[in-house]
C-alpha cells in the first residue's frame, strides 16, 4: 500500500504534466471539498434565515411534529 508521501509525490508529478481539463477537475474537487468543509452554503443560510423569520413573525402558523408526521404518512404512505 502507498504511503501519504508516496501519493502526493505521484500527485504533484502528475499536476505538473497535466492538461487543461484535468486541472479542471482537479480544481473542481478541491472547491467542493473545500465547501463541503465550510458547513452550510450562502444559500441555504439564507433560505433558513428567511423561514426562522417567518417563523418569528407568525409562530402559529407552522406544524406540529405530529401533524407534519401525520401529513407525511398520508401523503407518501409511510
Amino acid at each position: 500500500m502507498e504511503s501519504t508521501i508516496d501519493i502526493r509525490k505521484r500527485i504533484h508529478e502528475f499536476i505538473d504534466h497535466a492538461d487543461e481539463r484535468i486541472l479542471r477537475i482537479i480544481n473542481a474537487i478541491i472547491t467542493t471539498e473545500e465547501a463541503q468543509e465550510e458547513g452550510l452554503s450562502a444559500e441555504h443560510k439564507e433560505i433558513l434565515d428567511e423561514r426562522l423569520k417567518e417563523h418569528k413573525e407568525n409562530p402559529a402558523s407552522g406544524k406540529s411534529w405530529r401533524e407534519l408526521k401525520q401529513d407525511l404518512k398520508k401523503e407518501y404512505g409511510i
